[in-house]
């Protein structure tokens, strides 16, 4: 049975190898994707603290104002005294501009009867393509930012569909290695399954002082077993994230059902002469939440229907698990809340889908653990390649010198 799991193990990781590799490379760098952009543009996300803090729609003002093509997305604001606020805006882009990682299936942009192309009215939960940072204390702009021309975005990229795009032949190979590599990884559990107690001390320790062969070996086998689980939950994880199947089958386990469709979103209620509320005024009805808040993020409306969105997380909690507001923009109720307490336990995992695959759910400590795990898996494929060909090398027969005799001689 043992050589059956041994050569799904082997074609399977022959068959994936590169692929796996590759993420595990990039899903290094990409656990302190956060620390890196800190670290290298201080200047953007901290201020020394002085006085008053501005009211946002004054600081909202003067940073579109140095980009006259910007609509604004949304806010982000800490309440951290030493971090800067963050504007996102969505510049319009030229036309048959090169958009790396972004789904090449899009409809059509729409014509004018001359053939212009007009811009299309941002959605109610369109990304913003650049952030504007700016000193909530003074209302000076630090600096702009645009992830899809960043290094760290080229990463991702390749970690997700190796640059090919979204629903791209990279993104399904990237599926299915993942895919492979939880089978990989279930087939060496069972491989690494020793007899005795004997072996299993043995393969419970690294024999550094070993042949080359021997230490290949270990590296292989020993670091496998102790980062096998904690590699299954990162590709399971990933699996959920990839494919709708995996995604359903999370909602289906846990008996419960999907979010509501946007086109159910809430609206405000219209009223001749009436003018839409600022943000002070719109964050006013959900004020003790926010004095509380890690951060909280403000989208406003984009028609007169529309309603303002925050989200307010709660400190400690983890990235996705934040409380959501929308308000009427005229009268600054609250028409509709979704607290991540009262959502299904479905919805409440899901959140932690992707917390889990990137080793943030618990902050720094889990972060480490996620970039070690990552940095010993990139161990697997190599050493797994140079097992095989010791292997091959070990089974060739070797070469039988042909003996000549002497031929009679002939009368």
């Amino acid at each position: 049975m043992k050589i059956f799991f041994r050569n799904i193990h082997l074609y399977l990781s022959l068959a994936a190898g590169v692929v796996i590799l590759c993420s595990c490379i990039t899903g290094t760098i990409l656990v302190f994707e956060k620390e890196i952009n800190h670290r290298l543009h201080p200047e953007r996300y901290y201020v020394t603290p002085g006085g008053q803090k501005l009211p946002l729609q004054q600081l909202v003002k003067g940073a579109l104002k140095q980009l006259p093509k910007a609509k604004l997305a949304s806010v982000m604001v800490y309440n951290d005294a030493e971090r800067s606020v963050e504007i996102g805006a969505i510049i319009p882009e030229k036309k048959n501009k090169a958009d790396k990682g972004i789904n090449k299936k899009e409809a059509p942009a729409e014509k004018g009867k001359t053939g212009d192309v007009k811009d299309k009215k941002p959605k109610e939960n369109a990304r913003a393509n650049i952030t504007i940072f700016v000193n909530p204390y003074t209302g000076e702009l630090l600096g702009q930012y645009s992830k899809r021309q960043s290094f760290l975005f080229t990463v991702e990229m390749l970690h997700r569909f190796l640059l090919a795009g979204k629903d791209s032949v990279g993104d399904t190979a990237v599926g299915i290695s993942t895919l492979l590599f939880l089978f990989i990884l279930i087939t060496g559990v069972i491989l690494w399954w020793p007899k005795t107690r004997n072996i299993m001390r043995q393969r419970l320790k690294i024999k550094f002082n070993g042949s080359g062969k021997r230490l290949t070996h270990d590296l292989h086998i020993v670091t496998g077993f102790y980062t096998s689980l904690f590699l299954i939950v990162i590709v399971l994880t990933g699996l959920v994230m990839s494919f709708k199947w995996a995604n359903n089958a999370l909602y289906a386990i846990t008996g419960s059902k999907q979010q509501k469709d946007e086109a159910k979103a809430p609206k405000s209620k219209y009223k001749a002469g009436l003018k839409p509320l600022t943000f002070e005024q719109a964050l006013a009805s959900v004020g003790d939440k926010i004095k509380t808040a890690e951060f909280y993020s403000i989208r406003p409306p984009r028609d007169s229907a529309g309603t303002y969105s925050i989200n307010v997380l709660e400190q400690g909690k983890t990235e996705n698990a934040s409380d959501s507001y929308n308000l009427d923009q005229y009268q600054g109720t609250v028409v509709a809340a979704q607290l991540f307490a009262d959502k299904s336990l479905g919805q409440r995992v899901r959140s932690y889908v992707k917390p889990v695959h990137t080793g943030s759910v618990y902050g720094l400590p889990t972060k480490i653990i996620s970039f070690v795990i990552c940095l010993l898996a990139c161990i697997f494929p190599v050493t797994g390649v140079m097992m095989w060909l010791n292997r091959i090398k070990k089974k060739k027969p070797a070469r039988k010198k042909l003996i000549r005799h002497p031929q009679p001689a002939t009368a």
